[in-house]
């Protein structure tokens, strides 16, 4: 089994009641990852940070690949090619700027440097955003076409992704994109990709509301999806 997390958001409280609750589960959990936003604009983001990097005796090791808050801290701290941090100004003004410039040391914007973009493990993609950007929030209103797209940029059968902060399981079903490349001689070249069966799963959330968490469980043996609640104090 897979245990699969997001957006811890620097909630140190609420990492440690999911933790527990994957240490009561029947079946054994033999991989731990988490797809981004371990930090945010949150003083306990350090102290998460090292529960990550440094887990328990016993405790599985965190397999993390970057998210939203984490190419944030990256471009406040000079670390990204990207020169100013316009989307969060845009999204949560000058005040959580500075909250997370604080929250968060060099040292461990490094660290943060390193993470991966995504995994890809068997026929699953496991990623913060989408295949294109830690941005990109993919939801059950997301459209089918764009999905599928998503999907055949790394030619997966199922992606899991935690930008959204929703749990939720997106079938598609016999979808095809048609493409067509035009040479310089003018001649036009079609390629037409038809899945039967694809879906992106939505993993939850469990720093972002307090007292409540939500991740989820997947067997890669038999596909199967399960989606968990911890409530916490």
């Amino acid at each position: 089994m897979w245990a699969i997390l997001s957006g811890i958001e620097g909630n140190l409280a609420a990492y440690n009641a999911v933790l527990e609750d994957i240490k009561r589960q029947k079946m054994s959990i033999e991989d731990l990852y988490i797809l981004g936003d371990l930090i945010a604009a949150n003083p306990e983001s350090e102290k998460v940070v090292q529960r990550i990097r440094f887990p328990d005796t016993n405790e599985l090791q965190p397999q993390v690949c970057l998210g939203w808050w984490e190419e944030q801290c990256l471009i406040l701290h000079g670390l990204s090619a990207t020169a100013e941090p316009t989307e969060l100004l845009e999204k949560y003004g000058p005040d959580t700027v500075k909250k997370l410039w604080e929250s968060i040391s060099l040292e461990t914007a490094q660290w943060l440097r390193s993470l991966n973009f995504g995994f890809v493990e068997l026929d699953c993609l496991l990623i913060h955003g989408s295949s294109i950007s830690v941005s990109e929030e993919l939801t059950l209103k997301t459209p089918p076409w764009q999905m599928l797209e998503r999907l055949q940029r790394m030619e997966v059968n199922t992606l899991f992704c935690g930008r959204s902060g929703q749990v939720f399981e997106y079938h598609l079903q016999g979808g095809s994109i048609v493409s067509s490349v035009t040479t310089l001689e003018g001649q036009n070249r079609a390629n037409t990709s038809t899945d039967l069966s694809k879906r992106v799963i939505g993993v939850g959330n469990v720093g972002g509301t307090p007292g409540f968490a939500t991740y989820t469980l997947f067997n890669p043996n038999n596909n199967q999806i399960q989606f968990q609640t911890v409530h916490y104090s």
